[in-house]
């Protein structure tokens, strides 16, 4: 695969990152080198720390992760099925762009599911295992809001959510909604630092949370929908924002 006409790689402030591969995060223990390598390159993906358009070279990410070029190759290969790589014959592999009409999809067949779940989940005997759960992972969100970190702040908000599928009893179906939900994330992503934005997301949880655990289905239908709306409320202003990255 070649590297030409490689374009640089930028983070949200515009400022030069000299190599794609030196913006992916360090991971400790992993199961697999295959697993590892496409969970590493999936998440600087999602994260934007390997932005649409960037060139992602085999060698030099095998080199990163300490692996050798095929579990990076597979890796590849399940992102290029998930629409967040691209690979051109002979030319280069790319970060896809962020591609509305995928995002819309996946946001639809998320909200289909999980106001279900919500409902179910309210309407069910009260569970002290699942709300000390749930509390506990509003405390996760919390103190990353507080300390200001982004990253750990999104990792808390999918393990909330995450925490819904399994007490619903349909984990798998979380990770059908995250193989389908690249170009989704990537969106809500670069929408996450605007102003306030972080504090609602909180709040919409936090009353998300109350709604389930207080037995009332409707009310944590609505809080629900409220909460998965917002970012499409503002694609207008994100992508022109970011045109380069759609």
């Amino acid at each position: 695969m070649s590297d030409a006409e490689a374009p640089s790689v930028l983070d949200l402030d515009r400022a030069a990152v000299p190599r794609p591969e030196d913006a992916l995060p360090s991971f400790g223990r992993r199961p697999s080198a295959a697993e590892f390598a496409y969970e590493s390159l999936r998440e600087a993906v999602i994260s934007l720390a390997l932005p649409p358009g960037a060139v992602l070279s085999r060698a030099a990410l095998a080199a990163r992760f300490g692996v050798s070029q095929t579990p990076v190759r597979e890796a590849i290969i399940r992102l290029q099925a998930e629409g967040l790589v691209e690979v051109v014959p002979q030319s280069a592999t790319r970060v896809a762009r962020i591609d509305l009409a995928s995002a819309r999809e996946a946001s639809f067949l998320r909200l289909a599911l999980e106001l279900e779940i919500v409902r179910r989940l309210a309407a069910s005997p009260r569970d002290v295992d699942f709300e000390a759960g749930l509390l506990q992972e509003l405390a996760r969100m919390r103190a990353r809001l507080a300390a200001g970190d982004a990253p750990g702040f999104s990792a808390a908000d999918e393990a909330f959510h995450a925490a819904l599928y399994a007490a619903a009893g349909v984990p798998r179906l979380r990770e059908l909604v995250r193989s389908r939900s690249g170009h989704l994330d990537r969106l809500r992503r670069l929408h996450l630092p605007s102003p306030g934005k972080a504090e609602a997301v909180m709040r919409q949880h936090e009353a998300l949370a109350e709604a389930i655990l207080g037995g009332d289905p409707e009310a944590a239908a609505a809080q629900l929908q409220q909460h998965l709306s917002g970012t499409f409320s503002e694609v207008r202003r994100i992508s022109e924002a970011f045109p380069e990255f759609f």
